[in-house]
């Protein structure tokens, strides 16, 4: 796949016919996935490469007062690449979306954006709106006279799969249901920093984690993690939190890795969120809190998706 990033429309250069599929595509779920399914179908019977024009951040805030969830994402740049590419991607066109580019009227996006694509076919979501003129997916055939493909609702549970709807579910800690909507393990990197040590002299020993992409953490709790390392995986638990038995005040990240004793300070490990064990609690002393994470690490060392 080739990632293109481009200030206008002057900056496209493509040459091949392409199927185009339009979308932000923040967490490449399956709703999203049912989109590049049809898009690959097309791409086969036509003889199409497979185009992308997306953006880097959300939309939203180029309307909405600024709130700071709003420049958090369900996966990082590097991961919505790799999902992107995995789901038949050929060209990935990136594009801030601005003032400037909101200004364009849908008749423009297409005269400018579509055409210069080289689209000969169109796939977008039944919810998909697109120009300053908030044209609805079901008139695109008015700007568009080549194949049109709108895909309908996937739905779990009787409710449409979005991202808000996966971004409450990790807020929630409900990362089970997130994976499940998603279609992948929802996961986060982060870099091994040193912390207080206080695991180490109870036997718990973790590796304090600092994020290293823009993305949702799971509300807080201890989890069922797999935790990759060096390209190998390993059972775990983690917690997000403030360590409130020790009166911690700051936000802490950090994985408990079974079966691994090596000091990895500075690494970067991908923790793979299963699912939620509890929720973070205070403990009237070390004994307590003892038995509660040998519980835990029960928990676990057993569970089974």
């Amino acid at each position: 796949m080739k990632t293109i990033h481009i200030s206008n429309e002057k900056d496209i250069q493509q040459t091949q016919d392409t199927v185009l599929v339009l979308g932000y595509f923040d967490g490449l779920h399956r709703g999203h996935q049912a989109l590049f399914a049809e898009a690959r179908q097309i791409a086969a019977e036509k003889k199409l490469k497979i185009a992308v024009l997306t953006f880097p951040e959300s939309p939203k805030l180029a309307f909405v007062r600024y709130q700071p969830d709003l420049l958090l994402h369900l996966n990082s740049p590097e991961e919505r690449e790799q999902l992107l590419e995995a789901q038949g991607v050929d060209y990935l066109y990136l594009i801030d979306f601005t003032s400037c580019f909101a200004g364009n009227k849908a008749k423009d996006f297409f005269e400018k954006y579509v055409k210069r694509l080289k689209a000969r076919a169109v796939v977008a979501g039944f919810d998909y709106h697109f120009g300053s003129d908030k044209k609805e997916a079901k008139e695109l055939s008015q700007f568009f006279d080549g194949q049109i493909v709108i895909v309908s609702s996937v739905n779990e549970d009787d409710k449409k799969i979005c991202s808000t709807r996966i971004r409450q579910a990790i807020k929630e800690g409900r990362v089970a249901d997130a994976t499940k909507l998603l279609g992948y393990p929802l996961s986060t990197r982060g870099i091994v920093v040193h912390g207080n040590a206080r695991g180490r002299t109870i036997g718990y020993p973790t590796a304090n984690l600092a994020p290293l992409d823009r993305v949702f953490l799971p509300g807080d709790g201890v989890y069922v993690v797999e935790v990759e390392h060096n390209g190998k995986r390993y059972k775990g638990m983690a917690s997000v939190g403030k360590n409130v038995t020790f009166e911690g005040d700051e936000l802490r990240f950090e994985a408990n890795i079974f079966d691994f004793s090596r000091d990895i300070y500075g690494d970067t490990i991908k923790i793979y969120w299963l699912d939620k064990i509890r929720d973070m609690v205070k403990f009237d002393g070390i004994e307590s809190l003892l038995n509660q994470l040998k519980s835990d690490e029960a928990i676990a060392r057993s569970w089974k998706a």
